[in-house]
């Protein structure tokens, strides 16, 4: 299994949606056969939100595009191939103001081409081209956004996550969330964090025995 592994959290070792990503890895490593790790930290090495240049290169034929235009482009290549090429894929993020963090929606950004993660047909029919591959969302969250709770309404990530990529063909992503964190007691915290945990671990023990039943 190649795995493509995404942090976006800009608080290096104090993050928790790092050390959950690096629980669920060390969760898989070991019991999948023949698996690779990919990685990439959006947040130490940011990719270029789109420009003028970059929007009019994404629409123009690969073929008429001029030299600046590949230029442009050459970053966005490179996340859309690592991502293609991967079985799997790992996002870790903590939310920020409701939503992504701003340089995963630069990374989105960069990944949403026609042609490359999705195609449209002949009769206008939009067909996302990551729909063999396994995702999961980790994600954490300062505040208690979970389904009945008095802030659910403002889960602007699972939608905007969910949206994008379902999109590019993903049908069926998994989230696993840790929330209340930051605005919660300690105890909340822990009980968070291990819930979280919890639930990586089932997810590690499905895709370990997914990975056995295609071999």
């Amino acid at each position: 299994m190649k795995l493509l592994h995404v942090d976006a959290s800009p608080r290096g070792e104090n993050s928790n949606s790092r050390m959950l990503s690096r629980y669920f890895l060390d969760r898989l490593s070991g019991r999948l056969s023949d698996h690779s790790i990919d990685y990439l930290d959006v947040a130490a090495e940011p990719p270029p939100h789109p420009t003028a240049l970059f929007t009019r290169a994404i629409y123009t034929p690969p073929a008429e595009r001029t030299p600046e235009m590949v230029a442009e482009l050459k970053i966005s290549d490179d996340l859309c191939r690592r991502v293609l090429v991967a079985d799997a894929l790992v996002f870790a993020m903590p939310m920020h103001n409701f939503t992504i963090p701003s340089t995963f929606k630069a990374f989105v950004d960069n990944l949403v081409r026609a042609g490359v993660t999705y195609v449209v047909t002949d009769d206008g029919r939009y067909i996302g081209q990551l729909n063999r591959h396994k995702v999961l969302f980790i994600t954490s969250r300062g505040g208690d956004l979970r389904p009945g709770g008095q802030l659910a309404h403002m889960d602007a990530l699972t939608h905007a996550l969910r949206a994008a990529f379902g999109f590019m063909g993903v049908s069926e992503p998994e989230f696993v969330d840790a929330q209340p964190m930051q605005f919660a007691d300690h105890t909340a915290r822990k009980a968070a964090l291990s819930k979280a945990m919890a639930d990586l671990d089932a997810v590690a023990n499905d895709w370990v025995a997914a990975s056995s039943t295609a071999a």
